[in-house]
């Protein structure tokens, strides 16, 4: 019994680091298109700023209080907050950090039947994730972090912010 338990754990790890790998998602080239309908400091990283665009399908589906429709696509722009030469976090007068450089490019892209193999503490609805550099190449990263993160937001479609979406 123990050895099956064990196997069983064994590939529900497999099945996430695998699913993890998945590509699923397309750097969205033409992001920049999209409304930027929010910009802040990172709440969960104290040294990056973001930027968030969304297709026209989101903003239309959040402006009318309806479930964002599969198609759906939320891009961050992440920032490394200006430092000072000491390493630490350069604010503005209005204490806001200062955008630096472009670090990566994080997409989340809603499909349908994508959340169906993911375990619960990872589903996101249909939502999944991916992360690119600035130049639009996939970057190797943990992408069950973004999945655990956003898994509790169920009540907001998982995302940390529907409601500026909603405008």
């Amino acid at each position: 019994m123990k050895r099956t338990i064990a196997l069983l754990l064994g590939f529900s790890v497999i099945a996430s680091v695998a699913l993890a790998k998945e590509e699923r998602i397309s750097f969205p080239a033409d992001y920049k298109q999209f409304e930027n309908y929010l910009s802040l400091d990172r709440v969960q990283n104290h040294d990056q700023i973001i930027r968030l665009f969304a297709n026209d399908a989101a903003i239309e589906a959040a402006g009318q209080g309806r479930e964002l429709p599969y198609g759906s696509v939320i891009v961050g722009e992440v920032y490394k907050a200006k430092t000072d030469d000491d390493g630490n976090v350069v604010t503005s007068s209005l204490g806001r950090r200062i955008r630096g450089k472009l670090a990566a490019i994080a997409v989340m892209e809603k499909g349908e039947g994508w959340g169906e193999k993911f375990p619960d503490d990872l589903k996101n609805g249909d939502w999944d994730f991916a992360i690119f550099s600035p130049d639009g190449k996939r970057l190797d990263k943990d992408l069950n972090t973004c999945r655990s993160c956003h898994a509790p937001l169920s009540e907001s479609q998982h995302l940390f912010s529907l409601e500026h979406l909603a405008r």
